[in-house]
């Protein structure tokens, strides 16, 4: 459980380290970002082996058939990453779409997942999310004027069917089928 709290505790101060002390990450120049990069990294895979190697602690018992919405708020979710790099159009209307991607990602992964690493997991990377974007708000929002509208929307549309695809097929190469409607 250590290795995935400081996983956990190291994303969050890599991703706001920038917002938190933007002189201090300023001062480290590109070099920063080769070292930001590297903790994120890092920080990554504290969070998948400390996730894999926790014992499993029931916290509470998620409701059976929770499955179906788990899958389609991960639709959601990764529609919403998805949204600005192909600019369609809720980037011209949305300030967040990755963070709120992110703690869609989160709530649903709590849905069917009741125990203590899954809480220290999902629900730490919701607390990071919720936390980056109080900071983001804080500065001014120069909305982009334009987008590639709909062409935009069909690119994320197509690239996150290919992405829930991949994502699906390695929850279930792992064990952890997300179709069964109820994990366990």
């Amino acid at each position: 459980m250590t290795l995935l709290i400081l996983g956990v505790i190291l994303w969050s101060a890599a991703h706001l380290f920038k917002r938190v002390a933007p002189g201090a990450r300023a001062a480290l120049g590109d070099r920063g970002k080769g070292l930001i990069a590297f903790l994120l990294l890092l920080s990554v895979v504290l969070m998948v082996i400390g996730y894999r190697g926790a014992e499993f602690r029931p916290v509470y018992t998620p409701i059976p058939g929770m499955g179906h919405l788990n899958n389609l708020l991960m639709l959601v979710s990764v529609f919403l990453f998805g949204v600005g790099g192909t600019k369609g159009t809720l980037y011209t209307r949305m300030r967040h779409p990755m963070l709120v991607g992110t703690l869609i990602w989160s709530a649903a992964h709590l849905l069917v997942n009741g125990d203590l690493a899954s809480l220290i997991l999902f629900g730490g990377i919701a607390v990071w999310a919720l936390a980056e974007i109080a900071l983001i708000n804080r500065t001014p929002w120069n909305r982009p004027l334009q987008g590639r509208g709909p062409k935009g929307d069909a690119m994320n549309l197509a690239g996150t069917v290919l992405l829930y695809a991949l994502i699906a097929g390695v929850h279930i190469w792992t064990g952890h089928n997300p179709f069964t409607g109820t994990y366990g």
